[in-house]
């Protein structure tokens, strides 16, 4: 169907894991009329769970972008996965969309996960719904869930989908919106709407009431008429929760059970008629000149878009998910990657359905759409015209958690990992791969043990290759503590030309992080200023290799003060040789101390584990700076702790928690390392170089 900007609704599914997320989304596309059947997450053959690894863990890993037509609306809905770990698909789906559907199961209300992503969208002030799930369920409890969400959230919840009964008694929902009843009907069979049914009344009358008054805070004009009349009309009421949710004051609360094909009729004509579009959006953006600009999402000018998802399909090769910001896209579009200052080839356009492609004409702006096989393009690039380059922001993706040292036994297997693992940190953008120089490892990094060991089992199966893996070395470094000064001579004669050069240095302690300062202090003509470059050389790999266990060595200031010269025999190299005895000399004697890499982590934990939680980061030498109540039972640590100990903490902290507690960690400064740990860790390092 042709539609316009206004009529697009781009929402993100999530919450926490096993919510049923990709079982509502099953019965949405079911009830659109875009699927014959919703099948079941065990079935392996539902819209969302697709892949291999996703039937085989029984988990969403990846996001899935389906798109249906309801009441002349386009929804472009992302499900996406639950699980910690695949937070980056999360982001990405949050920043595409205008608005999110937060699944809470009734049963067990709000858990960790659904708090840390109700924060990201806070912090993006992103409009939300709620959907409560599992009505059909013994232990559902709509009121308890609600009363969960209020705890802990502190927003205002208007329910405007209700539940007739639940357990084994549930009969369906109420629209209070449009007065409407929806029976279950049963897994393979579309929900119809019929009259309120008496026993329904009262559910309306205690209900109805509270939405009309929350809509009325959506706009000045209802709220006088409410003050005044004490009603509104159902018009009146869809546009009051429209603005309050547009404005994000206000989140609807929706419920249904997705197994017997409950609640989503109700739930598609909300996000039709209420769901924010895409018109009020404004992405940020700098333009040509390097200037920050806001472009709202209009059909106005030249086309312009930005990539949010990246996928290599074994059939249709590279497929590049883009939202539409200005413009449309279409076949006659000019692709210009403002990052290469390349021009792409548009190619072929799609929507879809999962992993259905299907090909459409244009993508109008406020629009998802998929493009395939672009050459240069990778997830955060934009896509605009030369003539108006712009370039939209990236994706606000966490850092890693969790690291591995990873090898293989051949060079022909080296080969076919490094293409593999390309292709991986292409698809997934909170996968990084580096190489570590002074330890010399090959490190993979991600958001959690299960995160990397399925991106290394999907390797090796494809592949065919063995990959070891180990815990990476940590990155230390050398420093001094006080200051000291050398005088170094290289003299070598060996026939002809000989090598002489003299230096004399002082060095002294910097504040940490101010890495290297060196300052040529001598007067007159002592050592020529062509010698000069090559005593820096020396002083800075002196400092590569340190002193103490072979790390480099950081935060020294260095003064050149003295030095002498041969009219034949000195050279760049002579000096060289000497500027790195002398600060090697130096180093020793200015009592040097190994400084180790000390994070900043914050925990998120339910508070029955907050003893236990505090116990552990105690024995690994961390700083508790401080906790806080984030509501309902859950709180945030924030600690500073040696990276040497966090290096299997996404593990541990998962059995310390019986899998509920989760983090996240950035670097923040180097520490010094005493007692048995500085010796530990020259034993390590000793033994790395005798290996």
């Amino acid at each position: 169907m042709g539609v316009t900007t206004d009529r697009i609704r781009n929402v993100a599914i999530a919450g926490h894991g096993f919510t049923g997320k990709s079982t509502l989304l099953e019965q949405l596309l079911f009830t659109a009329g875009r699927i014959d059947s919703p099948q079941p997450v065990e079935s392996g053959k539902n819209v969302s769970d697709y892949t291999d690894e996703e039937r085989q863990h029984g988990a969403s890993i990846h996001s899935v972008l389906a798109s249906l037509e309801w009441n002349e609306s386009k929804l472009n809905l992302v499900d996406t996965p639950g699980t910690a770990d695949f937070i980056g698909e999360v982001i990405a789906a949050f920043r595409a969309c205008e608005s999110a559907l937060m699944v809470v199961d009734s049963r067990s209300g709000v858990q960790i996960e659904t708090i840390k992503l109700w924060r990201r969208l806070d912090d993006r002030e992103k409009p939300r719904s709620v959907y409560i799930s599992f009505m059909d369920d013994e232990k559902a409890d709509f009121d308890a869930a609600i009363e969960d969400l209020q705890s802990k959230f502190q927003k205002p919840l208007v329910p405007v989908v209700v539940p007739v009964g639940s357990g084994s008694s549930f009969k369906g929902v109420v629209d209070l919106v449009n007065q409407r009843f929806y029976p279950a009907p049963g897994n393979e069979k579309k929900e119809s709407g019929s009259d309120l049914p008496d026993d329904s009344k009262e559910i309306v009358e205690r209900y109805r009431p509270l939405m009309i008054e929350s809509a009325a805070e959506g706009d000045d004009e209802l709220t006088e008429k409410f003050l005044t009349e004490e009603t509104l009309t159902d018009d009146e009421v869809r546009r009051g929760l429209m603005e309050g949710l547009r404005d994000n004051r206000v989140v609807p609360v929706l419920c249904g059970a997705a197994s017997v094909g409950s609640g989503a009729a109700a739930l598609l004509d909300f996000l039709a008629g209420e769901a924010p579009s895409p018109t009020a959006t404004v992405e940020l953006a700098v333009d040509g000149n390097e200037n920050e600009i806001d472009v709202p999402v209009s059909n106005d000018g030249g086309f312009s878009g930005y990539c949010f998802k990246t996928m290599i399909d074994q059939f249709s090769g590279k497929l590049s998910f883009f939202k539409v910001v200005t413009g449309t896209l279409n076949a006659e579009s000019e692709l210009f990657n403002p990052r290469e200052g390349k021009k792409e080839k548009t190619g072929k356009i799609y929507t879809a359905v999962g992993k259905k492609l299907e090909e459409v004409n244009e993508i109008p702006s406020g629009d998802l759409g998929i493009l395939s096989k672009l050459q240069t393009v990778h997830t955060n690039d934009t896509l605009c015209s030369q003539s108006n380059p712009v370039t939209y922001r990236p994706l606000a993706l966490p850092q890693p958690v969790y690291s591995v040292a990873i090898e293989v036994g051949s060079k022909k297997d080296e080969d076919k990992l490094a293409t593999a693992l390309q292709r991986v940190t292409e698809e997934d953008r909170t996968i990084h791969l580096t190489f570590n120089p002074e330890t010399k490892e090959s490190v993979l990094s991600g958001m959690g043990e299960l995160h990397l060991n399925l991106v290394l089992e999907r390797i090796r199966e494809a592949q065919g290759i063995e990959i070891e893996t180990r815990v990476p070395k940590v990155a230390y470094r050398e420093t001094i503590t006080k200051p000291s000064d050398s005088v170094y001579r290289h003299k070598k004669q060996s026939g002809g030309h000989g090598q002489f050069g003299e230096v004399s240095i002082q060095v002294r302690p910097l504040e940490r992080g101010e890495q290297y300062q060196f300052e040529n202090a001598i007067r007159g003509m002592a050592i020529s200023k062509g010698f000069i470059p090559g005593i820096e050389k020396g002083l800075k790999e002196a400092m590569e290799e340190g002193v103490v266990a072979g790390f480099p060595a950081v935060d020294i200031g260095i003064t050149l003060v003295d030095g002498k010269e041969h009219s034949v025999d000195s050279s760049e190299m002579a000096f060289k040789m000497a500027a790195k005895g002398a600060m090697k000399d130096a180093m020793s004697k200015a009592s040097p101390a190994l400084l180790e890499p000390v994070m900043n982590l914050r925990v998120f934990i339910e508070e029955q584990y907050l003893g236990d939680v505090l116990s552990d980061l105690s024995s690994r030498r961390g700083r508790v700076q401080g906790q806080e109540q984030l509501g309902g039972g859950i709180i945030e640590v924030l600690a500073q702790v040696p990276q040497a100990e966090l290096l299997r903490y996404a593990t541990d902290l998962r059995s310390i928690t019986s899998g509920t507690g989760s983090f996240e960690v950035t670097f923040d400064h180097y520490a010094p390392a005493t007692g048995k740990v500085a010796e530990d860790i020259k034993k390590q390092a000793a033994e790395t170089v005798n290996a």
